[in-house]
């Protein structure tokens, strides 16, 4: 399996890989799959954003994507970044989640993130609870019944995982906002 940042040429997988979670799954919250050009837009507003998205690929097949993003856009939330995984319904239980998040763990503690936050749509979704569980995250806490889907409330869970030294100061001057490396 070879993980690799994503370009447009993969946005037509990475729709692909997205319409059956919002369609069938808990994962988003979104009612209507967006379409490749979208998911594009999408894509290259995170890589603008300085944020890593990645991709998982075997045999020229797309298997699954991850990307970082802001996690609130407040300057003092810069030193954390959210994760988002997906991976296509037939790849599930192959190692794909878990090779995504661990390289973009990397990513993220490279470029200089402190801390990164899951916000997991769906309390009872143990495979991605689990997955994040064994990356280090741990449970931050839960928000009972935040978000409807499917005719059923869903339970909103956070977890966090510190990237770098969880005891070092914050980099630079934390009163003064300043861009993160690239």
């Amino acid at each position: 399996m070879l993980l690799r940042p994503a370009t447009v040429a993969d946005a037509d997988a990475i729709a692909a890989i997205y319409a059956p979670h919002v369609l069938e799954g808990t994962a988003s919250y979104e009612a209507a799959p967006p379409d490749a050009a979208e998911m594009a837009r999408r894509m290259l507003a995170v890589q603008t954003g300085g944020y890593p998205y990645l991709v998982a690929e075997q045999a020229g097949r797309v298997l699954g994507y991850a990307y970082g993003s802001a996690f609130r856009d407040r300057p003092g939330y810069r030193f954390t970044v959210e994760n988002s995984i997906y991976v296509a319904p037939d790849a599930q239980g192959m190692g794909v989640g878990r090779a995504l998040l661990k390289a973009l763990i990397d990513h993220c503690t490279r470029a200089g993130y402190r801390r990164m936050v899951a916000v997991i749509g769906d309390g009872s979704n143990q495979g991605s609870l689990g997955l994040h569980r064994a990356l280090g995250f741990t449970l931050a806490g839960s928000v009972p019944g935040l978000g409807v889907k499917h005719g059923r409330w869903l339970d909103w869970v956070l977890m966090v995982r510190p990237l770098g030294d969880p005891a070092a100061p914050p980099p630079g001057n934390a009163d003064q906002p300043a861009p993160l490396p690239a």
